[in-house]
């Protein structure tokens, strides 16, 4: 305890120097600000320095006479501004021929023209022209009531509201559509994100574009840090983004400088995390009767337990005292989150910046004593200045965005069967103590314990030996630096360089260790290995907007290009360590060099580049009748010559019906109303560089004999993959419908979209015979349709003059369907040994199915004596095992080779038994508002999907520990027509997989409950515009019927060859759950 507490006082003492580091910078930049601002940008401004000032006071309200707080009352082309108080009071020194800009959030601004008034009150109406407002699209904005693609908008507020460290746990329950899941609920790990269904078996991920700058990572930025994420679902949308736009994509814009009073706000919280649902494992005596159970419906002896656990049998029979239960061993209890950001905004009409310095930490609530950890400090800075200004527009801009994020991250191993610690834990023995006799960690070598189960091992210990003691950190810059020159207006042209760069590393200790006769190292290990590397783009864009009459246009021509790779990676593994703990694990203290243990290797990243050209028209008649079209072509490096250009058009149209005469009659309660339609067509080309070249490899599988010495071996060459010169572009078609209405004064708004995305040629590995000697080529080698249906509905509404609230839900369904495989079994396998060693396949992807679906058995119950296994036998049925018996499974007899039942259970009976992928998502919130207080609940579901679980590796581990559920077994005629009757886990009962191991996982989450008042409200001559308070709770309630510790699980198993079969889901070995934690926070703005 004293370890941790010297650790998180190292830890605020390091962030509270990175803060004194930020004020610094601040003042620093601040000044250069001022001087920039002292520059003339034309004789009018000087001018109106040189007048005399005189004093002006107002009050700016509401039109229910509130006051309005925090609102800009500024002068305009200055930073001469103010802020209004706790009353709506504000006082400005102003020259007579100024003229007084008033704006704040949800009103719309007003220009005042100060004259010789000393006193200027100033009413403010609610802006309920929301579809006014502007939203990003691909290298531009637009207004949200012209569009005529599928997007969806979350402010960055919305997701700062939910206080979570990812943006992703935000995004889940305001983006309808876009299905994001969890791969594991450790601190630090990623999230799988996709739009409108699965759409290849290769990397279906979206493209994320950062301020205009593609291939940023949204796990970098703090939620303090964002002013709005786009999310550009069909194909007209993205199309602009053309090569990499299949998986749709996500436009990120941080939060940009302000002209007006410099402002300055702080957002953090505090939080303790436990886990929401601990699995219900059997004590050390009902183990002890379980295992008998099983030894008894085998026909063998019953376990002596008194010799077994010796001294320890009393305590563990007969007052329950002895016995371990691993995972609340391992739980961290009350595991701190926290989150502190400082965020700066000001400027004037001619300079204006945003930064930001932000830091989070996360414990993982499992793995003590070596509970997962991570850490991010975000440094952001924004800016845009004017060089030439002329009366009526800015001539030429010059801004730039740099993020900055250094992490860092340790955890426990969540993988497969082998390396899943918290797998280890639910199947470890009960009857096993945590630590022995002298204090260390107990060792199962030499033990009473011993002669009944020799090769399991203490899970906690072997986490730690093996998987507990590392660290990675993570280094990340972003930038981007643009000019704007407007030669004439509404003619621009801009040019955008982005650079990108990475550097990591990694550590970690292995000690030498024996904890039983399979679990043992000889030689403690350290580990090191670091990664860096860069990448930029070029940007060029020329934009006209132009009307005649009432017809307008808005042109975009541009051209970019990226190249990416320049970085290398080096790792080295040695033993015979000079230090025996994890802060000396370092290469430098390792020593020799020996087979088996020394391990080095260093490689090139793999650069690639790609060049594009692109065009985009939208017009519009009087707002009425719209249409857009898109053009891009894209040459890829991945890509052999004459196959390496993809072309992918667009076209769109949109009709406001509102805005016909023959629906004026509906004016009093239809606001708005749009119809749009889409098609268009996007690229990718996500694969590794040049397959369609044979490379060849000089690594250690290249190592020949000659003579007659085979004791020495010389390094050669071959050929390391076969080359597919015909491979080219995966191309997503999509074609959508929408609708779009506001009523009733805008308090309802209503959004809905039918599509149909098609992706064809996926990039995928051909399937390959060992025998080849060489590794398989990317081939195009599948399609994949998904159908769907997306609506939102929010409403929002006032009642009185302090009473506001909003119900605001949204649902998505989606039919996924894979319609061709390039081989002549239409299959793509999944691996085996998933659930347990020696289980088969257990999930694929199949013409006719949903992709990634759970393939096996399906059963019809389970026999409940002879009579009725001699009547399934009488009947035709076929049965699985040798020696079928009352309480084993019934294997339902599908098909024959030729389609029909043939009384025989064997491969031709395997089918769909479930699917991960869900049906229908879900997601709405609740807000409510009263004089100061604030209120809001927000929930997320999922639904129709399936995951596959076993806490069990049965096929070799027989006396593994089992959960309540067990209780559910048939042990007698009637008992259970569900679970077959205890035996060995290599019965055919266990070792088929079969929908035993499938259950439904539907679920709503409250994602989220906070409760908070601003003291502003309360204590109006505070120095802020707001000083907010508030309790919230995350992942509060599940209410599902699942039996595992979370229905969201997104964890993937890796093919043969270490490939994450991404496309593969929702299989639960011992799953790393989602947190439920309260939080206490404040926001803070001056």
């Amino acid at each position: 305890m004293i370890r941790n507490l010297k650790i998180r006082k190292q830890q605020q003492f390091h962030f509270f120097n990175k803060m004194k580091i930020v004020v610094i910078c601040v003042f620093l930049l601040l000044g250069g600000i001022a001087t920039v601002s002292a520059v003339p940008i034309s004789g009018d401004a000087s001018n109106a320095m040189s007048q005399q000032n005189q004093k002006v006071t107002g009050r700016v309200v509401d039109k229910n006479g509130e006051p309005v707080i925090g609102a800009n009352v500024i002068q305009q082309g200055t930073s001469n501004g103010t802020l209004t108080n706790g009353e709506g009071n504000f006082t400005l020194n102003l020259p007579g021929d100024a003229t007084l800009v008033v704006s704040s959030i949800g009103y719309t601004s007003q220009q005042i023209a100060v004259g010789s008034r000393s006193l200027i009150n100033v009413t403010l109406e609610e802006d309920t022209k929301l579809l006014d407002e502007v939203i990003v699209v691909g290298y531009g904005t637009m207004k949200k009531k012209l569009v005529t693609g599928a997007t969806v908008q979350v402010s960055g507020d919305n997701l700062q509201k939910l206080s979570t460290t990812s943006a992703f746990t935000a995004l889940q329950s305001q983006t309808p559509g876009v299905n994001i899941l969890q791969n594991s609920g450790q601190p630090g790990e990623g999230f799988k994100v996709s739009i409108r269904g699965v759409g290849t078996a290769g990397n279906s991920a979206p493209l994320y574009v950062i301020d205009g700058v593609a291939g940023g990572n949204l796990q970098n930025l703090n939620n303090a840090d964002i002013e709005s994420i786009d999310i550009l679902k069909d194909a007209a949308s993205a199309a602009i983004y053309g090569a990499r736009a299949a998986n749709g994509v996500i436009l990120v814009t941080t939060k940009q400088g302000k002209a007006g009073k410099l402002q300055v706000s702080y957002d953090g919280y505090y939080g303790v995390q436990n886990i929401y649902k601990m699995p219900s494992l059997l004590n050390a005596k009902q183990y002890m009767a379980i295992q008998d159970e099983v030894n008894f419906n085998e026909g063998l002896a019953l376990n002596d337990w008194k010799t077994i656990l010796g001294k320890n049998y009393d305590n563990a029979v007969y007052n329950g005292t002895y016995g371990t239960n691993w995972l609340d061993e391992a739980r961290n209890v009350n595991a701190p989150t926290q989150n502190h950001a400082v965020n700066i905004v000001g400027g004037t009409d001619i300079s204006k910046f945003s930064m930001g310095l932000s830091y989070t930490a996360q414990e993982g609530i499992i793995g003590k004593p070596v509970a997962s950890d991570y850490n991010r400090t975000t440094a952001r800075m924004n800016s845009d200045h004017v060089l030439w200004k002329n009366k009526s527009f800015d001539v030429i801009k010059v801004g730039e965005t740099l993020t900055f994020a250094y992490s860092t991250k340790k955890g426990i191993g969540i993988g497969n069967q082998y390396s899943n610690d918290i797998s280890s834990m639910l199947r470890a023995m009960p009857i096993m103590p945590l630590y022995g006799e002298d204090g260390q960690y107990f060792r199962n070598i030499g033990e009473t314990l011993t002669s009944y189960e020799s090769l399991m091992s203490n899970p906690i210990a072997g986490m730690v030996y093996n998987r507990g003691q590392n660290l990675s950190k993570n280094y990340n810059l972003d930038a981007s630096a643009n000019i704007q020159i407007q030669p004439i207006k509404n003619l621009i042209f801009k040019s955008q360089l982005g650079y990108k760069m990475s550097a990591s590393s990694y550590r970690q200790y292995q000690p030498d260790y024996t904890l039983s006769i399979s679990d043992q190292r000889q030689v403690a290990l350290a580990q090191q290995s670091a990664s860096s590397g860069w990448q930029y783009s070029l940007e060029n864009t020329l934009n006209y907007k132009f009307g005649l009459n009432l017809n307008h246009f808005d042109a975009l021509v541009g051209q970019s290009m990226e190249k990416w790779g320049m970085g290398e990676s080096v790792s080295a593994t040695n033993g015979h360590l000079l230090f025996s703990d994890f802060e000396h694990a370092y290469i430098d203290n390792s020593q020799g060099i020996e087979s088996g243990v020394t391990r080095i290797s260093g490689s090139p990243w793999g650069e690639g580049a790609l060049a594009s050209f692109f065009g985009r028209v939208n017009y519009d008649y009087n707002e009425t009748y719209l249409a857009t079209i898109i053009m891009r072509a894209d040459g890829s490096s991945n890509f052999a010559r004459g196959k390496r250009w993809g072309y992918f058009p667009s076209a769109s149209l949109g009709w406001v019906i509102s805005n016909e005469n023959f629906m004026q009659s509906t004016k009093g309660w239809l606001d708005y109303l749009k119809l749009r339609g889409s098609y268009g067509e996007n690229g990718n080309q996500s694969i590794a560089a040049f397959q369609y070249l044979a490379g060849v490899s000089f690594d250690a599988k290249a190592a020949y004999s000659f003579g007659n010495a085979k004791d020495s071996q010389t390094t050669g060459g071959y050929a390391y993959i076969q080359p597919n010169p015909d491979v080219t572009w995966e191309t997503s078609i999509q074609k959508n419908i929408g609708l779009d209405a506001r009523l009733l004064n805008s308090r309802l708004s209503v959004a809905i979209d039918v599509y149909d995305k098609f992706t064809k040629d996926w990039l995928l590995q051909a399937p390959g015979l060992g025998t080849i000697g060489t590794g398989v080529p990317f081939i195009n080698g599948g399609d994949i349709d998904n159908k769907g249906i997306e609506v939102a509905l929010g409403w929002n509404d006032r009642i009185g003059k302090d009473f506001t609230y909003g119900i605001n839900v949204n649902g998505a369904y989606n039919h996924n369907e894979v319609t061709r495989i390039a081989n002549t079994e239409g299959v793509i396998h999944g691996t085996v040994n998933v659930l347990s060693q020696g289980t088969g396949e257990m999930y694929r992807v199949q013409v006719g199915y949903p992709i990634g679906y759970f393939y096996g058995y399906h059963t019809s119950g389970i026999f409940q004596n002879q009579a009725e296994i001699d009547a399934w036998k009488a009947a035709g049925n076929g049965v699985l095992q040798s020696k079928v018996q009352p309480g084993d499974v019934k294997f339902s007899d599908i098909s024959g080779p030729d389609g029909k039942p043939d009384g025989s259970i064997d491969e031709n009976d395997k089918g769909m038994i479930g699917d991960p992928n869900p049906d229908f998502t879900a997601g709405g919130s609740i807000n409510l508002g009263y004089k100061g207080f604030d209120f809001s609940v927000t929930l997320y579901g999922a639904f129709g999907q399936q995951i596959a679980k076993s806490y069990r590796k049965f096929g070799d581990g027989r006396h593994e520990n089992y959960t309540t559920e067990v209780y559910e077994r048939w042990h007698g005629e009637g008992t259970s027509n569900k679970w077959p009757r205890l035996t060995a886990g290599t019965n055919a009962n266990y070792m088929n997989i079969s929908d035993l191991y499938i259950e439904d996982a539907d679920f709503v989450k409250i994602q989220n409950l906070t409760i908070g008042y601003d003291f502003k409200k309360l204590f109006k001559s505070l120095p802020m515009s707001q000083a907010r308070l508030y309790f919230s709770a995350q992942n509060l309630f599940t209410f599902t019927g699942y039996s595992g510790m979370d229905p969201e699980v997104g964890y993937s198993p890796q093919d043969t060859d270490g490939t994450t079969q991404n496309w593969a889901k929702g299989i639960d070995l011992g799953f790393y759950p989602q947190p439920r934690t309260y939080l206490v926070g404040v926001n803070l703005k001056f």
